[in-house]
């Protein structure tokens, strides 16, 4: 695939002492709203295994760094791809080493996207082998220089406004079978996108920071997280 290809596709007081009024107590037998399920309900959290995408010329201390629990990836438009003979984006990513082709699978982390990153993909599901003719990924979630940081799938679909400079949880659940799956993102525990995969495959997950953009992208994970079902 070449460059810059890979888009198209309680009781209280109030002042001075007033008892503050509680709210009527439900009728006996009044139906009472349920609490959201969790998504990892009934998933199984698994360890898992990662190698380094990044500029193949540099060291991995020049485009990451690690402190506190936060892993920050970054790379500029103008760094080389992964590979010497690669003719893709340039990008700082964990590569999963979690190949699967079927079954339940849970990517999970706590993202930051720093202001300014734009047209950058920072988690993806990677079909590294897939029928000819067909795509390179299930899905990415990119994020653009609109709206105070716009999340969209691929560049279309939008996901979340107001993205930039702030921790939000990400969940990305695929359902993999021989035939069509299906993907499903959340956004802090609240689903935003149910889509179906691009077909049979066998793909892993990717995040980190891989610019289609102009200039330096970045992004943040903390509490990297693997479930399986």
């Amino acid at each position: 695939m070449n460059r810059r290809t890979v888009l198209r596709a309680g009781a209280g007081l109030l002042a001075g002492g007033a008892a503050l009024a509680l709210p009527p107590a439900p009728l006996a037998g009044a139906a009472q709203a349920a609490p959201a399920a969790d998504p990892t309900d009934g998933w199984t959290q698994t360890s898992f295994t990662y190698s380094w995408h990044k500029p193949w010329n540099l060291d991995l201390s020049e485009r990451h760094s690690y402190s506190g629990g936060v892993h920050r990836m970054w790379a500029y438009a103008t760094d080389e791809p992964f590979d010497q003979d690669s003719a893709t984006d340039p990008r700082t990513e964990m590569r999963w080493k979690v190949d699967y082709a079927t079954g339940n699978h849970m990517w999970d982390a706590d993202v930051y996207l720093p202001s300014g990153t734009d047209g950058a993909t920072f988690v993806q599901i990677l079909r590294g082998v897939h029928p000819a003719g067909t795509y390179a990924t299930d899905i990415m979630l990119n994020v653009y220089n609109t709206s105070g940081g716009t999340v969209r799938r691929y560049d279309g679909t939008v996901l979340k406004t107001g993205a930039y400079n702030t921790w939000f949880n990400v969940k990305i659940a695929h359902q993999a079978s021989s035939g069509t799956g299906t993907v499903k993102v959340y956004f802090d525990d609240s689903l935003v996108l149910t889509v179906d995969d691009r077909g049979p495959a066998t793909r892993y997950f990717k995040n980190g920071v891989y610019n289609h953009g102009s200039g330096r992208a970045e992004a943040r994970f903390r509490n990297i997280r693997y479930w399986t079902r």
